[in-house]
């Protein structure tokens, strides 16, 4: 089980991501960082572990109200030896503004719609899929979800009514896509709380998860990573 650590930014600062309720969403002030800048933020959880990949939301730009652009190229600058996951809501495909060698896009499927959908082909299978849910609804274009042929090798199952709700993954909605489609990476999101659900979805042939909650309330720790990692991490 690999833990990739969730930083979402909503008007220049992280803020704690509960349920997909983006309006209500405030600055970061937890156990793990009181400061809610990036860069701190990014720092505490390297204190926790020497993660070596990302997850970065651009509320903003998710939802059509500006973006973070610079200050995601000054993460990226500032952290070289770091994979970013990028989900900067709708983006075409533009051959000559790639991102920088450690950003992968993240395409969220609420950010696609009939007339856009095609364009997700462009990308050749070089960037991580999301497949949104919110209270068991598929959000986003249909064709995301029935289409196997859209899907990159690594796809996220996002259900946002978990996130930050202390409820526990949906195990159900994952072991189906994982019995379904069993030649695919699908990646946890929404709901991990603790080591024990780390392990169920090991259990379920879900071998990655983004995480939040659970590393600023340190109900995962230093340890429980090194254990469900199966290796010795680095402090």
């Amino acid at each position: 089980m690999k833990i990739i650590p969730v930083i979402d930014l909503k008007d220049g600062v992280v803020v704690h991501a509960r349920q997909g309720l983006r309006e209500r969403y405030q600055a970061i002030n937890t156990a793990l960082c009181k400061s809610s800048d990036v860069f701190r933020v990014i720092e505490a959880f390297l204190g926790v572990c020497k993660f070596d990949t990302f997850y970065i939301a651009d509320l903003n730009a998710i939802t059509d109200q500006g973006n973070h652009k610079q200050l995601i190229s000054e993460v990226l600058t500032r952290f070289p030896q770091i994979t970013f996951w990028i989900d900067q809501g709708y983006r075409k495909y533009d051959e000559a503004a790639p991102l920088p060698g450690n950003a992968l896009p993240v395409l969220g499927s609420e950010s696609y719609r009939n007339e856009t959908v095609s364009e997700i082909k462009a990308y050749k299978n070089n960037f991580i899929l999301s497949l949104d849910y919110s209270n068991a609804n598929a959000l986003g274009v249909p064709s995301l979800f029935s289409d196997p042929t859209f899907w990159p090798e690594n796809i996220i199952i996002m259900t946002l009514e978990r996130v930050g709700s202390n409820h526990g993954p949906d195990l159900n909605k994952l072991t189906e896509f994982c019995r379904q489609y069993p030649d695919k990476n699908f990646i946890a999101a929404g709901g991990v709380r603790n080591k024990q659900d780390c392990v169920l979805l090991s259990e379920t042939g879900i071998h990655q998860a983004l995480v939040a909650s659970a590393l600023h309330s340190r109900t995962i720790k230093s340890e429980d990573i090194a254990e469900i990692s199966g290796k010795k991490i680095p402090r």
